[in-house]
């Protein structure tokens, strides 16, 4: 009976040595992001990953608009009475900033008494302002 047990054991980790091998030998493929945002939402420069990444952008820059916002402790109707706007303007600005004017957003910003810097790249290169 403890010899057939043993031999039945000795089978159970033969398998599970082969079957490690071949999970060895066959390795899960992984992808970066750059990867997967190329291949299920388009490359970069064609309208679909344009448009998403744009999305993001606006989406991004609605986040930080409300975050700053509540790091000072203000709701949307007194950060509207500082950029002279209704509460619904600041609503509709956290929830989505693609319909705001660059204007706007810098006045909103200025009220936070939070400071923005852009960057803008061509052709991998930063632009630098000189003053």
């Amino acid at each position: 009976m403890k010899l057939r047990k043993l031999k039945e054991s000795e089978r159970s980790i033969s398998n599970l040595k082969t079957k490690n091998n071949i999970m060895a030998k066959k390795q899960i493929k992984t992808y970066t992001l750059a990867e997967m945002k190329d291949k299920y939402i388009g490359k970069p420069g064609t309208s679909e990953r344009d448009k998403y990444e744009y999305e993001l952008s606006m989406e991004v820059l609605s986040y930080m608009i409300r975050k700053a916002r509540q790091e000072r402790n203000l709701t949307q109707e007194q950060l509207g009475k500082l950029v002279g706007v209704q509460k619904a303007q600041i609503s509709k600005l956290e929830s989505s900033a693609n319909s705001a004017t660059i204007d706007t957003i810098l006045k909103v910003f200025k009220a936070l008494k939070a400071e923005i810097r852009f960057n803008v790249k061509i052709e991998n290169r930063q632009l630098q302002f000189a003053q």
